[in-house]
């Protein structure tokens, strides 16, 4: 079962992190007069954003505001969220119906927090209200901010569902909250991204118990981050998953998630593996050419004459990139159960075609060793090797 996100009921009205600043009231104004042309594409607010404003900080109150007040939460949709659609397929179809769920209020804002120019992710985890935990998962944003991570909700800073309706009220609670302050109601799957240096666990969470302590080991989650984003995908996934485990499979939505990126990870292993597997094959392919080059000037009994390491050559090339592509083809791991009889396929044909290589090879060393009399007597047809 897919991960449902969900717009609790209530907002907890006591956190006292929300960011009080008067500048934002001209940020905020400057955003209910964008042109509705300017409102088409997550660019063109962008836009129109980097034009009105200068620093970080309004930059990304103008991104958060313009999200909050311009999409509703979408109830209707909130059971059927569409896990196959793109993050641009998911912006795109919310700015055209301005309605949508946590995910789709996160895709928007951090696609325009990327295109302003700030470095900005899209947590995934679950919540808190009230001292209850939801069963549901969430979604929200963080981004750095004048060299420091905040975190951003704009679905539940959007307004609030009650009896089965939304009704639109900013809350600035959630507009540039502390880590350390938010981690009482939202936590992420993934304890990389609570951007503290001592991480809570699940169950600390559940038991409310936020505090920082200096007990643990320290985490340095920023150089983390930065050694996360050089990582190629599937070692993002692999360690995403060591994360999740270590802290504690506490939910079935935490569960859900650290099976769901385990399936990430052998897809994308398996992916690596196929592009990998075809390089081979491209590899043989081309070996196979130039094996059928020589046996062609073999049948035409070397004419026209080469030197004696140029006939060496034509065919220590050829069998030197199938040796190449047997080694190579040996250390590819799984490709998955529909590719499978392919690779085995793959692999004969290579054994197949090195074996023709090195009897040729062995031809051409003996011949080469004979005296040019004796060389003339040795030429028989050979068969043209063909992939199948």
């Amino acid at each position: 079962m897919k991960n449902i996100f969900l717009l609790l009921s209530f907002f907890c009205c006591s956190l006292s992190f929300g960011q009080a600043n008067p500048r934002y009231a001209v940020v905020d104004a400057k955003m209910e007069a964008i042109p509705t042309a300017a409102t088409t594409s997550t660019q063109t607010i962008a836009n129109y954003i980097n034009a009105n404003f200068k620093t970080e900080s309004d930059k990304i109150r103008a991104a958060y505001y313009w999200t909050a007040s311009n999409i509703s939460y979408d109830i209707p949709g909130m059971y059927a969220v569409n896990f196959k659609e793109t993050v641009q397929q998911k912006i795109a179809r919310t700015l055209k119906t301005r309605k949508g769920v946590c995910i789709h209020y996160a895709s928007v804002f951090n696609d325009l927090a990327q295109k302003i120019g700030i470095q900005s992710y899209i947590i995934e985890g679950y919540n808190k209200q009230n001292g209850k935990v939801s069963n549901l998962a969430h979604a929200w944003i963080a981004a750095k901010i004048d060299k420091k991570w905040f975190i951003f909700d704009a679905t539940w800073g959007s307004g609030y569902v009650n009896n089965g309706k939304f009704y639109k009220k900013l809350n600035k609670a959630y507009f540039k909250a502390e880590p350390s302050k938010i981690i009482a109601s939202h936590i992420p799957f993934d304890y990389l991204w609570q951007f503290l240096n001592y991480p809570i666990t699940n169950n600390e969470f559940y038991e409310g118990k936020i505090q920082i302590n200096k007990d643990k080991k320290y985490f340095d989650f920023e150089n983390e981050i930065i050694k996360y984003n050089v990582l190629p995908e599937a070692e993002q996934l692999f360690a995403s998953v060591e994360r999740i485990e270590k802290n504690g499979l506490k939910n079935d939505m935490i569960l859900e998630r650290y099976e769901g990126k385990k399936q990430q990870l052998v897809y994308l292993r398996q992916k690596t593996n196929i592009e990998k597997l075809n390089a081979i094959v491209i590899e043989m392919n081309k070996a196979v050419v130039l094996l059928n080059e020589f046996i062609r000037y073999r049948n035409n009994k070397f004419n026209p004459a080469l030197s004696d390491s140029e006939i060496s050559s034509m065919i220590e090339t050829p069998k030197e990139i199938l040796i190449n592509c047997q080694n190579n083809i040996y250390s590819v791991g799984s490709v998955g159960s529909q590719n499978k009889a392919n690779a085995e396929s793959i692999k004969k044909s290579i054994g197949v075609a090195l074996s023709q290589a090195e009897e040729h090879s062995l031809f051409v060393k003996n011949y080469l060793s004979k005296s040019k009399i004796v060389r003339k007597t040795m030429f028989s047809k050979a068969v043209q090797f063909r992939v199948r």
